[in-house]
């Protein structure tokens, strides 16, 4: 097998939105996990993300990883201020509702669950999509995802006027603001690199 062969196409991949855990394969090959340099380890981060075929297939460019990663660990676990984890976490699973994403949505809908403890409202996201009425406050916020994500220039002052009315502050808008970004840009990345597979 040459460096980046492609991974032939899984069958019968998940085509449903769930908070269940499934896995994800890319079509390009990724690093196998023994020939990782210092240099692609510092590019992980974190040592356990070596195991996964989706960080083993970025860390070909460890820089760019290692700014990634750091950005995406800031953006939803640096909660000292701003939006509670539960809304940042919301904001990805509407962004990667609205993109298709069905992984990324898994992920990110199970910790919006957990932080949240309103499953029944998130299953719902993820089964009538992001114009469902999950509450003004958790509406707004997918609005706002929805804009962002659908093309920056869609977000406007009408957006930063409804969460305000919601009761965000600048600092939780904000959150709302890098969480819906980052992830529209990280679903597009996770949807044309590979694709989602059964859980194992």
């Amino acid at each position: 097998m040459t460096e980046h062969a492609i991974i032939p196409i899984v069958e019968n991949p998940p085509v449903t939105f769930t908070q269940a855990e499934i896995g994800w394969t890319p079509w390009l090959q990724p690093l196998p996990e023994e020939e990782l340099t210092e240099r692609h380890l510092k590019g992980l981060v974190e040592a356990g993300r070596a195991k996964s075929p989706y960080f083993r297939l970025l860390v070909r460019d460890p820089e760019v990883l290692e700014a990634r990663t750091k950005t995406d660990k800031d953006i939803f676990y640096n909660t000292r201020s701003g939006l509670p984890r539960a809304e940042r976490e919301l904001a990805a699973t509407a962004a990667s509702r609205y993109n298709g994403c069905i992984f990324c949505a898994s992920v990110h809908s199970r910790f919006a669950s957990h932080h949240s403890k309103r499953t029944e409202d998130v299953q719902k996201l993820l089964d009538e999509g992001v114009g469902t009425d999950l509450g003004e406050r958790w509406n707004a916020i997918v609005a706002a995802s929805v804009a962002l994500t659908a093309t920056p220039p869609a977000f406007g002052e009408e957006h930063i006027s409804r969460l305000s009315a919601g009761g965000l502050d600048e600092l939780e808008i904000a959150d709302i603001i890098h969480g819906a970004a980052f992830f529209n840009w990280a679903n597009r990345l996770m949807l044309s690199l590979g694709e989602p597979t059964p859980a194992n």
